[in-house]
């Protein structure tokens, strides 16, 4: 059964699937976990990958093809020609499967222990402790017999 791009209205991703849910269609709306930073605070947010589109896996000859375009949510199928734009399978699972990666691998969270890779403290084991803007993080390492506090680049953990 072939994958088919739909576009959805502006901000109505959820409800076109609820809406293609109830009838029976299996949907893939994939989001991802992003981060943005406001006034100095952190915070992570669900966002689509593809804003804009879902996917439906539906056959040719399925009945809802005449009720999606009045499906609440749904502004059209994808199609070049006038005729949908199939999506294969492998496509599909490509990006599950590379969501599913990105979410088990994760971000930092405090309290886990990491080794510095780079710059002065390399060789170093130490504890993460918070997020420094977009691309530093503080981490707690023991120094000179005591617990300290220093500032680390993102990419040298």
């Amino acid at each position: 059964m072939p994958w088919y791009a739909i576009q959805h209205k502006p901000a109505q991703g959820d409800r076109a699937q609820a809406n293609l849910q109830n009838q029976d269609a299996r949907c893939f709306y994939p989001k991802v976990t992003v981060e943005h930073i406001r006034a100095g605070k952190r915070t992570m947010r669900l966002e689509p990958l593809f804003p804009g589109y879902l996917f439906i896996n539906i056959e040719e000859s399925d009945p809802l093809w005449g009720k999606l375009r009045s499906t609440r949510g749904v502004l059209r199928v994808v199609a070049f020609g006038g005729k949908p734009a199939a999506i294969p399978d492998e496509v599909i699972e490509y990006i599950y499967d590379g969501l599913t990666a990105v979410e088990e691998q994760g971000g930092l969270r405090k309290g886990e222990a990491v080794q510095i890779q780079d710059g002065p403290f390399r060789g170093i084991e130490g504890i993460f402790q918070a997020y420094d803007g977009d691309e530093r993080a503080i981490v707690l390492i023991s120094f000179m017999q005591k617990q300290q506090a220093v500032k680390v680049r993102l990419g040298d953990l």
